[in-house]
């Protein structure tokens, strides 16, 4: 939540600031040299604002995201301070009926826990991974390196990083991992294609803590749209132990000129107000 972003702090020294500033500068420089059908996600310290939107818009049709319960309207930081309301946790609601029997018993849960007052804090507010398509919703950054082999998807809080190899097959047996092993490439000039498997089971797809399986398939569609000023992503989930049929469901952010900055997330290796069974290992003693 909003009142835990003091957990974040700013502080690269000099040298590594030099530092990143030379790669970022060789990447652009290479990307440059590609063809001019490529879309523009990166030069001139672009950064795509999330303008606030924590929430996957709804597919046109179809089946979508899972939403907020009807009894229990979610209300974030950031809507609260535009409208004075208060803000909420998240009540998933569990009349989706898309939802294994098992995705629905782990949300009641997850209500059962909000609704009790628990703090339901997102598993990024606790410095963790956050998976795919879940690490689309941070409502702050993202920043994108275009190289000829390799696109570098970059999430300012934390300093998450995707990386997509581009015109390349998947591997024959991906090791598992919070965000997998994406492939992609380019389409028209002004769309990026990612395709994405070899998921561990740890994550959640969205901020409802909705889980799913090693099975999960994510295929996306970042384009630029408004002639540039904008850049919308549109996404297929499959993942057949966990949903009865793909959904999908979408997420846009306006281009802004703005460097990249450091969002360190400070881990509270602490209780953390009992948030998680699974606390941040601690050394039994210190090692200095």
């Amino acid at each position: 939540m909003g009142k835990f972003a003091s957990r974040y702090a700013a502080g690269l020294t000099a040298g590594v600031i030099c530092a990143a500033a030379a790669l970022w500068t060789a990447f652009t420089a290479e990307a440059a040299s590609n063809s001019s059908a490529i879309p523009d996600f990166s030069s001139n310290n672009t950064g795509w604002d999330g303008n606030g939107q924590n929430e996957f818009m709804p597919p046109r049709s179809g089946l979508g995201p899972v939403s907020d319960d009807p009894a229990h309207p979610y209300v974030s930081n950031f809507a609260a301070r535009r409208t004075g309301q208060q803000p909420t946790w998240r009540v998933a609601d569990l009349n989706n009926p898309n939802l294994k029997p098992w995705v629905v018993e782990a949300l009641r849960k997850a209500n059962a826990d909000a609704l009790a007052g628990k703090a339901m804090f997102t598993r990024e507010a606790r410095c963790w991974p956050t998976g795919v398509p879940a690490m689309l919703l941070n409502p702050g950054q993202l920043y994108f390196v275009q190289t000829p082999k390799e696109v570098w998807i970059l999430q300012q809080a934390d300093h998450r990083v995707r990386r997509i190899r581009l015109d390349q097959p998947h591997s024959a047996n991906p090791k598992p991992s919070w965000y997998g092993e994406s492939v992609g490439h380019y389409e028209g000039g002004d769309t990026l294609m990612v395709d994405t498997i070899g998921f561990n089971d740890k994550s959640f797809v969205d901020s409802y803590r909705t889980p799913h399986t090693t099975q999960l398939h994510v295929a996306e569609r970042f384009k630029l749209i408004e002639g540039g000023k904008a850049l919308e992503v549109t996404f297929t989930v499959d993942d057949p132990g966990a949903f009865n049929a793909p959904w999908s469901g979408g997420k846009r952010w306006e281009r802004t000129r703005q460097a990249l900055t450091e969002e360190a997330c400070a881990e509270n290796n602490a209780d953390y107000f009992s948030y998680e069974v699974e606390p941040i290992p601690q050394a039994a003693r210190p090692d200095f």
